[in-house]
């Protein structure tokens, strides 16, 4: 089974948006977009990228989260119409979890992810389903010999903190998922935005990691091998956890980032996986400027 991994697309559109709507900590987003993200971030880059992805013919698709910049509901109308067209995939074959530019702030009035995205975070264990921000999780999707686990870790958090956490009660209904006989039996393919373990600083920490990601690593700890997909670093790495049932966590850069550094320069990241559910091979496939094709390129990978 071949399962196609991209995030962080970050699709800007302003259209139409009233002035009012920058009166909190989009203004501040909006600076970082006008005289830096805008250079970097680009729409076409991300639409090869998906392109790409519908030529190999995956079956299934994840996207671990920033959609959007500022959470504004053309972003999310304009990603959606990006992914429609260039994917071509039904949405029960494309499922997708928010990140923390998606919950940008607090707008129950609209819940735009939810309202545009829903179709793709449908689950085959609805019961377990809470309504958090920007929609119901966890989610589940049962798919040959894996169990595809959506999780939301996206608050709205103050100016200059991008920090994620999952909570109590989503973490109880995760565990109560794993130990459904139907996910028993299947790999558990768990995606989130923010990667479970640490950044380099406690300082960073705070401000830009998963607050419980240890929490979820122990959750994940007594189930079959999980795999757990993520995007927000911008960077490709895979990371294998010494004990916790083997676990694997794994992250995709941006797919519209133009970048330098080929850990980071845009792409996407393929997972196959085997009959018993077994992860065989992953690759990433990095955009190419001199050919605007994809070269293939092994992820860098670390034990932790």
């Amino acid at each position: 089974m071949k399962i196609a991994h991209v995030s962080d697309l970050h699709v800007l559109d302003l259209g139409g948006v009233p002035k009012l709507a920058y009166a909190n900590k989009r203004l501040l987003g909006y600076a970082n977009i006008r005289f830096k993200r805008k250079a970097i971030h680009k729409p076409e880059i991300a639409a090869k990228v998906l392109r790409a992805i519908s030529d190999l013919r995956p079956d299934h698709v994840v996207v671990t989260g920033d959609l959007t910049n500022l959470a504004l509901e053309p972003e999310f109308r304009a990603c959606a119409k990006l992914l429609a067209s260039e994917l071509s995939l039904p949405a029960d074959a494309v499922s997708i979890v928010p990140g923390n530019h998606d919950t940008y702030v607090l707008e129950e009035r609209l819940r735009p992810f939810l309202n545009i995205f829903g179709a793709h975070t449908s689950s085959d264990l609805p019961e377990f389903a809470l309504p958090l921000a920007g929609g119901m999780f966890p989610f589940v999707r049962l798919r040959g010999p894996l169990a595809i686990i959506g999780l939301s870790s996206a608050v709205p958090r103050p100016p200059f903190v991008a920090a994620g956490v999952l909570g109590d009660a989503q973490r109880r209904a995760l565990r109560a998922i794993l130990l459904h006989p139907e996910v028993r039996t299947r790999t558990p393919v768990v995606l989130v935005h923010h990667p479970t373990y640490p950044p380099s600083s406690r300082v960073k920490a705070l401000v830009e990691g998963l607050h419980d990601g240890d929490g979820l690593e122990r959750d994940l700890a007594e189930s079959h091998p999980a795999v757990v997909l993520h995007g927000h670093l911008h960077r490709r790495v895979v990371r294998k956890r010494r004990g916790h049932g083997g676990l694997t966590v794994i992250g995709a850069t941006s797919a519209s980032l133009h970048h330098h550094d080929m850990d980071r320069m845009a792409g996407y990241n393929l997972y196959t996986f085997d009959d018993a559910g077994k992860l065989v091979t992953t690759t990433a496939f990095v955009l190419d400027e001199a050919t605007s094709g994809f070269t293939e390129r092994a992820v860098p990978e670390t034990i932790w």
